[in-house]
């Protein structure tokens, strides 16, 4: 087993790490290599696809689609830092350096907190278009988005530096050995776990994960209030299937999420723990696109014109 001794100027005696990755039985590697090297590539395809519809597509550049923009993109770097490390574990040994894990958890968590705040704003923005359509395009200007996605990355940078300096300060314990497939907080906590980082970690989850689920409920808490007025069934209809794909990614990722970092689980539960984290970290960047776009009949319209347009020349 790979270990090493390294300077203590960054509080570890550690100067590499091995992830045992989503499972040790052997039976299991090929069939989850190929299962998610598949999801890697869907997933890769999905985000970037959208992203480039999106840009290409006049008619889709207004704020609701800047910020599905911006949560394309997050994804696709989401996946990227965290599946071709699991593709690696399921064919190798997967011996990780201490710098590369510490930069790998920044990145995790950076791309994760994004997520949170980029849902967020989603959720405003459709509540200022259901509940003050009216008010809509002064309210949600291209400044106020520009704005808003500048505090998106800058909360996760803060977040994510957050945990990385309370990493650092860690002296890990002799075995060098993360049971996960990522360099995730509470697998590296279990090497060397202590209170006053455990309560940092619970804190900043805390704001980032509470916060957000609280503005995003109140959010549509008054647009389902303001959907019930509506007189016309037409009207209530489409104003819920603009809202619905939302509510499902929103689900799906702070669902598992605060499963995954609020509910204190021992270190024997972190087999149960990397099983959820597959769904915010793996599957949940997969589907977002098909969330988005198979119930859109903006992102279908968008899809046939660039189409009909390459088949045309």
């Amino acid at each position: 087993m790979a270990q090493g001794r390294m300077s203590s100027q960054n509080g570890s005696s550690v100067t590499e790490f091995v992830l045992l990755g989503l499972t040790q039985q052997p039976e299991l590697q090929l069939p989850l290599f190929l299962l998610f090297l598949g999801i890697y590539v869907v997933s890769k395809m999905g985000n970037l696809g959208l992203m480039v519809l999106i840009g290409l597509n006049p008619h889709l550049h207004t704020p609701m689609y800047y910020f599905l923009f911006h949560l394309s993109f997050i994804d696709l770097c989401y996946t990227s830092v965290i599946t071709p490390r699991m593709l690696m574990s399921f064919v190798n040994q997967n011996i990780i350096p201490y710098a590369e894990c510490m930069a790998q958890l920044f990145f995790f968590a950076f791309f994760a907190i994004d997520e949170c705040y980029i849902l967020t704003s989603m959720a405003y923005d459709r509540y200022v278009a259901i509940c003050k359509p009216l008010l809509y395009k002064a309210i949600v200007s291209h400044r106020v988005c520009f704005m808003m996605t500048v505090g998106v990355y800058a909360m996760g940078f803060v977040g994510a530096l957050a945990h990385l300096v309370c990493m650092l300060r860690l002296t890990f314990c002799d075995s060098n050995v993360i049971n996960h497939y990522v360099c995730d907080i509470p697998p590296l906590l279990s090497c060397s776990s202590t209170s006053t980082n455990e309560a940092v970690v619970f804190i900043v989850v805390g704001v980032n994960v509470i916060g957000p689920s609280l503005t995003i409920f109140i959010s549509y808490t008054l647009i389902l209030s303001n959907i019930i007025c509506i007189h016309s069934r037409k009207g209530r209809s489409k104003a819920f299937h603009t809202c619905i794909s939302h509510i499902i990614a929103v689900s799906l990722f702070f669902g598992a999420s605060a499963f995954m970092y609020l509910m204190p689980s021992p270190a024997e539960a972190l087999d149960q723990d990397k099983i959820s984290s597959v769904f915010y970290t793996v599957m949940d960047p997969m589907m977002n696109p098909f969330i988005y776009s198979l119930r859109n009949k903006d992102v279908h319209t968008a899809l046939k014109k660039i189409l009909k347009e390459r088949t045309s020349t």
